[in-house]
């Protein structure tokens, strides 16, 4: 368990370096998820995005990268929202240990 003062106001991690998947769990327990395989799946896909591109993805690019390297069923809107629901890329993004995306409210 990671101290309150290791997240922002809005409960994202303030240093990437403390995220394990022990800290994925305190956070997605925070938000009422108990996370699964697929929850999982999507969690590892947006930590390969951000070592590639050094940003978390909006909801567009999101749903594109999942596509590209999970397939199309998976490349979806409705599937991620299943998963993330509200904003799939903010609470993705959130539990991954990354930080908000750019254009997330």
């Amino acid at each position: 368990m990671l101290r309150a003062n290791a997240f922002d106001k809005e409960g994202f991690l303030l240093e990437l370096a403390d995220w394990n998947h022990d800290v994925a769990a305190q956070i997605a327990a925070s938000e009422n998820l108990k996370l699964s395989a697929a929850h999982w799946e999507i969690i590892d896909l947006l930590r390969d995005y951000y070592r590639a591109y050094d940003s978390s993805p909006a909801m567009r690019a999101l749903v594109k990268y999942c596509a590209l390297n999970l397939g199309p069923e998976k490349g979806k809107s409705i599937y991620l929202m299943s998963l993330f629901p509200g904003s799939p890329a903010k609470l993705g993004s959130k539990i991954s240990g990354l930080p908000k995306p750019d254009n997330c409210l």
